[in-house]
C-alpha cells in the first residue's frame, strides 16, 4: 500500500513540476490529530531512533506531525508563496509550528 501511495504522490509531484507553476509541496509522512492519536505511543522510539546517527535521517524524514503543525505549514505555504518549487518535509514542518505557536504567546 506505501508503494501505492509514494507512487501516486511522485507522479502528482512531477506533474507540478512539468506544468511549470508556482507551488509549495508539503510532504508530511503521518499527520496527528482526532481519530489519529494510537501513533503518540510511537513518539518515543521515534525519539530514540532520532538520536541513533544511523536512522536519525530516516526518523526525522517519517517523523510525526500535528494537526496544528500541519495547519501552520499550510498557512505558512499560503501567506509565502513559492518562485519555482518548494518541498516543505517534516522537519520543516515541525519548525513552522513551533515558531507560529512562539509568536502566538508573545502577542497580547
Amino acid at each position: 500500500m506505501m508503494k501505492a501511495y509514494i507512487a501516486v504522490r511522485t507522479e502528482c509531484e512531477n506533474a507540478i513540476r512539468q506544468s511549470g507553476i508556482n507551488a509549495t509541496i508539503l510532504r508530511p509522512w503521518y499527520v496527528l490529530g482526532p481519530g489519529h492519536r494510537w501513533p503518540y505511543v510511537l513518539l518515543p522510539f521515534y525519539k530514540v531512533m532520532e538520536l541513533w546517527p544511523k536512522t536519525r535521517d530516516g526518523a526525522l524524514r517519517l517523523g510525526l506531525v500535528t494537526l496544528e503543525q500541519m495547519v501552520t505549514a499550510l498557512l505558512h505555504a499560503v501567506e509565502n508563496p513559492s518562485s519555482g518549487i518548494r518541498v516543505v518535509e517534516v522537519p520543516e514542518i515541525r519548525v513552522l509550528g513551533r515558531v507560529s505557536r512562539q509568536a502566538s504567546t508573545v502577542m497580547p
